[in-house]
């Protein structure tokens, strides 16, 4: 078989892809482009006890539960990560990543870093990429901006921001997402994906079941 036939011939294995970053840089925007982009991949809906906000919808930003239903799905072992964050608890169900993978399409999870780390020691074969805003000034102004955080809530997640910079070693790779910038963002997580899929040894994900309490 030539070179270029067994090129041709081998399957690409989906990805599961793990995007990390601060609370209001953008990782939403930057999935919602993906999509509108025409990128063919299965974003796992976040499980949340969090109140929804005005600009949401169920099924589509989070998935919105009590949380006494939370905590019965926590028993039933039915999240890859949780934790509690600010008070709420978030929740990465199983059930959905399994079934994109076994369908061959690509996985992307949105998680907090705490929570891309938690998923790094349980997938190490997953990709993991940080996005950043290009300054926390330009983080501040975000989060000011959307105007559903009070001063103290604020503050908290700006200082959880400038540690979370700091925890960059589990990552492969780091996207800086400038404002009125958001195509620049998705083409370089779109490059990311394509040498992925070029990799001569392919990344293959399996998940595992044990139970994670933190």
């Amino acid at each position: 078989m030539s070179i270029e036939a067994s090129h041709e011939s081998r399957q690409r294995n989906p990805l599961l892809i793990v995007l990390s970053g601060p609370s209001g840089v953008g990782k939403d925007a930057v999935l919602s482009r993906m999509k509108q982009s025409g990128h063919r991949f299965h974003r796992v809906v976040t499980v949340t006890t969090r109140p929804i906000r005005p600009d949401e919808e169920e099924g589509v930003d989070y998935h919105f539960l009590s949380r006494d239903r939370f905590e019965q799905m926590l028993g039933e072992d039915a999240f890859l990560e949780w934790a509690v964050v600010y008070g709420n608890y978030y929740g990465v169900p199983k059930q959905e990543i399994a079934w994109a993978l076994s369908r061959g399409v690509d996985v992307v999870v949105k998680v907090d870093v705490q929570g891309a780390a938690t998923i790094k020691g349980m997938v190490p074969q997953a990709v993991f990429i940080f996005l950043t805003p290009p300054s926390m000034e330009e983080l501040e102004k975000r989060l000011t901006s959307r105007l559903s955080e009070s001063g103290d809530d604020l503050a908290v997640r700006l200082q959880t921001a400038r540690k979370e910079a700091e925890s960059l070693s589990f990552f492969d790779y780091i996207v800086v997402n400038h404002r009125n910038r958001l195509d620049d963002a998705v083409s370089q997580i779109d490059a990311i994906i394509t040498a992925e899929k070029c990799r001569v040894q392919q990344r293959v994900v399996k998940l595992q079941h044990d139970r994670v309490d933190r």
